[in-house]
């Protein structure tokens, strides 16, 4: 049975989907395709009409992982009041239910000890992500110039990105909350006052 170029398409939409939740849950190298598709209630072989490998998947899901994220922490910046926006980022970023939903979360945070063994093409889409954001963020930094804003910016990213994963990586709540909670009060401190 032949379908539609527009049932092609959301099949596609839709496997990219639930693979860049499914990436960001378990990691790149834990995604079997055979399971993935089972989950979706597709054929293995079927994967093979939409994607040329699995590294092809994987680089379109964090490309789409990427686009969530920037699209939900873009719609609660608009809502700050203004001159809060660098606040709410870093609140909502240290958040526990960030911390909490790596399937939904930041890309970076979910897959960051594993992206410098990513494929390149997978890295170079993790660079445009991260060069996008520095763009959007950086404006609302400290800094004399913009270069020194996306300087500032670049620090701050990474700073939040590493607090999440070693939140993360902690099995004592109170541990997770305590390491949130200090590197919230941190950022807040050093950026927003």
């Amino acid at each position: 049975m032949r379908y539609s170029a527009e049932h092609k398409q959301e099949t596609r939409e839709r496997i990219v989907r639930t693979a860049s939740r499914h990436f960001r849950r378990q990691g790149g190298k834990g995604v079997a395709i055979a399971d993935l598709m089972s989950k979706l209630k597709l054929t293995h072989g079927g994967f093979y009409k939409h994607f040329n490998s699995k590294e092809q998947l994987l680089a379109e899901a964090v490309a789409k992982a990427f686009e969530e994220t920037e699209s939900r922490f873009a719609e609660r910046i608009s809502k700050a009041t203004p001159g809060t926006e660098l606040k709410t980022l870093i609140e909502n970023y240290l958040s526990l239910e960030h911390c909490a939903d790596a399937g939904e979360g930041c890309p970076m945070a979910a897959l960051a000890s594993e992206i410098g063994r990513l494929p390149r093409p997978v890295r170079a889409e993790i660079d445009r992500a991260i060069k996008r954001q520095v763009k959007r963020t950086a404006k609302f930094l400290p800094g004399a110039t913009q270069k020194e804003r996306e300087r500032n910016c670049l620090a701050l990213l990474s700073g939040l990105i590493g607090t999440v994963s070693v939140a993360r990586a902690l099995a004592d709540p109170l541990a997770r909350k305590a390491v949130l909670e200090a590197s919230r009060d941190f950022y807040l401190k050093a950026f927003c006052s």
